[in-house]
């Protein structure tokens, strides 16, 4: 059982599920491969991906190096980490026309990786970003002006070319105070949902998931904290067996029973087959299926789970990926495979939308049938 932050959080989650929307409808694939089709190309590092209500799609793009970095703070993992504003939100019009409508945003770059915006949603003329970051409140106050939205949730209000991104949430901030897993502090907004008048944010580097709109720093508590997963063999000589893993979460989503579903990556050492989807029922977090891969996105369509594995085999051997069904209890079955790096789920009608190449500049959105 993982465990709840508070007495408080059914109480919490209570607030939220009872206005969940309905879900769109789609069949399984059957024997024949699904057609899949590119309706967007040349994204830097794409992420997460959502539908407006009148069916245009918006790309959150976490950037990618240029030839103006900004400040840098060095970072125990990853070493060098500098901002570099590549960070953006691309349109892709339900007419198939594509559009970066915000730019410029700040990206946290380093070797490996580029954080920056993992998620959008879309309300009227405002999107909703939340801001990567993997790292801590003195690294941030490291970079100044050009980090502060690192870390966050930002509002950006579309206005022509001159759009003005304000602070709704500060999930480092929170963190950096409250720390609900107890193993240090590090944040990394990846995830937003959006259910009736409430906003959820998943935080991978804080192993979280909060209720966004309350405090100082706009997060009113977390509704769950995931334990470490623990992993055998153990990694390196000397190393614990079983390994305490971080859990990472990634994403959560709404199901057709009304209750919330969580997904998680796992951290180092990236095992095959350990990242397991959470229900939150209640009695808490329970587990929904197990024996994933990696997994950083995954949404319902009627009563049946997607997920994307970012890698099958675990991040170590490789960024070769999926998108997979999922069923209770664990089993799995490839819809399509042999994906670079995809990254985000969306699904509308009888076609689900994945970012791929999510690493990278040139990253693409893929259109799959699911009928």
């Amino acid at each position: 059982m993982q465990r709840s932050t508070a007495s408080t959080a059914i109480a919490l989650m209570a607030l939220v599920l009872t206005s969940a929307a309905a879900l769109p409808a789609a069949g399984n694939g059957g024997d024949d491969p699904p057609a899949v089709e590119v309706v967007a190309s040349g994204l830097d590092s794409p992420r997460k991906l959502s539908f407006a209500p009148n069916g245009d799609l918006y790309v959150a793009e976490s950037g990618a190096p240029s030839d103006a970095p900004g400040a840098c703070f060095e970072h125990p993992q990853f070493g060098e980490v500098c901002v570099h504003h590549t960070g953006a939100v691309t349109k892709i019009s339900k007419k198939g026309a594509q559009t970066r409508v915000v730019e410029g945003l700040p990206s946290a770059v380093s070797a490996q990786e580029a954080n920056g915006p993992f998620d959008v949603l879309v309300k009227g003329n405002t999107l909703t970003i939340a801001m990567g970051m993997g790292g801590s409140l003195e690294h941030r106050n490291q970079l100044g002006a050009d980090g502060s939205l690192l870390g966050t949730i930002v509002d950006a209000r579309l206005k022509g070319k001159d759009v003005q991104p304000s602070v709704r949430a500060d999930l480092l901030a929170f963190e950096a105070a409250n720390d609900p897993d107890g193993q240090g502090i590090d944040s990394n907004p990846v995830d937003l949902l959006s259910v009736g008048k409430e906003m959820i944010a998943v935080d991978a580097g804080g192993n979280d998931v909060l209720l966004l709109g309350g405090g100082d720093d706009g997060v009113r508590g977390a509704i769950a904290v995931l334990d470490p997963v623990m992993v055998s063999p153990a990694p390196f000589p000397g190393a614990p067996d079983p390994f305490p893993a971080q859990p990472v979460p990634t994403v959560a989503t709404v199901g057709p029973d009304g209750l919330l579903y969580i997904g998680q990556l796992t951290g180092f050492p990236f095992q095959s087959g350990a990242a397991s989807i959470f229900r939150y029922g209640p009695d808490g977090l329970e587990v929904y299926a197990t024996g994933l891969t990696n997994v950083t996105d995954m949404a319902f369509a009627g009563d049946t789970l997607y997920a994307v594995q970012i890698s099958d085999e675990g991040i170590q051997s490789g960024l070769t990926g999926s998108l997979v069904e999922v069923d209770p209890g664990g089993d799995h079955t490839t819809v399509v495979g042999d994906l670079f790096a995809p990254y985000g789920l969306a699904i509308r009608g009888d076609d689900a939308y994945v970012t791929t190449g999510s690493v990278a500049p040139g990253g693409q959105v893929i259109r799959v049938s699911l009928r």
